[in-house]
């Protein structure tokens, strides 16, 4: 008799039809009761399918069909033999409203995150920038006091040894201590005027003296007072003048000095091994001048072009302190280009042997 009445109540009930087995508001009212539980007090639209896959009973008359995806079912009795089994469908028809709003709130906390992270990592981009400068200030210090004693120590022994009365009656003693003297004091000008290159870079813009010139002129004027130098140390400047339109509105003295700049540079870097060719070039393109200034020297690595004109950087030579400086030469020259609304960049031949500077220049008419 027990086993009859546990058959009774787990299989017999299954050949109720399914209207008879369920009360539909009943199951309106706890599914509602269940998602408000849960938090989720939305409208919604539940039906029943039964065995047959025939809709028993819906709880709307809206007859959108809604996404396979977003229709919840759910078993109504598991324990059913799986070929007579009832299904439970529930569709919110509100769902895409409730989720938009839901990420809504979201959005500003994803939006200032956001811009925390990103000011986070300019800060600390700030910080690690000011930190290499720093660097750069104090060794730009270092190396200014050091080249500083050298000529105050040589002009003051010098004048010391002008005093004795025996050196004064030497001529050529005298001739040599002179010459010096004129050459310490040459080269102290030189360190005060890096300096006041430094001090350029305070302002935000050069205070230029424009007037109208031809750079073709230009560049012939500054290769002939540079071509004794190059000479000096067995070297050879040419210049191939394409360029047919050439007139430029510049600072004639900060221009020169640019030029000067990216020559001298030639000749310090120039190989020892190797007779120094200093090549410069105009042409036109896109309608703007070109002006190149190329040599042979000992070029310079792809990983340091960009670098190269950064303040008070020097390309590394590891002990090797062969040619002083600053790092302010090519700063300045980038500082002036810029300052003429131009664009200088730097290029070095295969194996890094040579350098070549190209400067982009307005014309005149444009």
């Amino acid at each position: 008799m027990i086993e009859e009445v546990i058959y009774n109540i787990l299989h017999t009930a299954n050949l109720r039809p399914i209207e008879e087995r369920v009360d539909f508001k009943k199951l309106n009212n706890y599914l509602k009761t269940e998602f408000i539980n849960n938090g989720l007090n939305l409208p919604f639209v539940f039906s029943v399918i039964n065995k047959d896959g025939n809709v028993v009973y819906q709880s709307s008359n809206d007859e959108a069909k809604p996404l396979a995806s977003d229709v919840i079912t759910q078993v109504l009795f598991p324990n059913d033999p799986p070929s007579r089994q009832n299904y439970l469908k529930v569709f919110f028809p509100t769902k895409s409203d409730y989720l938009r709003s839901s990420i809504t709130f979201i959005v500003p906390s994803v939006i200032f995150s956001t811009l925390l992270l990103i000011t986070f990592i300019f800060t600390i981009y700030i910080v690690f920038r000011q930190k290499r400068l720093s660097e750069m200030k104090n060794d730009f210090i270092n190396n200014m006091t050091h080249e500083l004693k050298t000529p105050v120590s040589t002009i003051s022994l010098a004048a010391q040894m002008l005093k004795d009365s025996d050196i004064t009656k030497s001529p050529d003693v005298f001739r040599h201590i002179s010459g010096v003297i004129n050459d310490e004091t040459k080269r102290l000008s030189f360190l005060v005027e890096k300096v006041l290159q430094m001090s350029l870079f305070e302002r935000q813009k050069a205070a230029l003296k424009l007037k109208e010139l031809d750079a073709n002129d230009l560049i012939v004027t500054v290769a002939n007072t540079f071509a004794l130098k190059v000479e000096k140390y067995g070297g050879t400047l040419d210049i191939d003048l394409q360029a047919e339109d050439s007139t430029i509105y510049v600072d004639e003295m900060h221009i020169t000095n640019v030029l000067f700049n990216l020559m001298d540079n030639a000749v310090k870097y120039r190989r020892p091994e190797v007779p120094l060719q200093l090549m410069a070039r105009t042409w036109n393109e896109n309608g703007k001048l070109m002006i190149s200034i190329e040599d042979n020297g000992i070029g310079i690595k792809k990983e340091y072009l960009k670098k190269v004109f950064d303040r008070f950087f020097r390309v590394p030579t590891g002990n090797k302190h062969d040619v002083k400086g600053f790092g302010l030469g090519l700063a300045y020259v980038r500082k002036i280009i810029e300052d003429h609304k131009g664009s200088i960049r730097a290029e070095s031949g295969n194996g890094n042997i040579g350098t070549k500077f190209i400067i982009t220049l307005p014309l005149i008419k444009s």
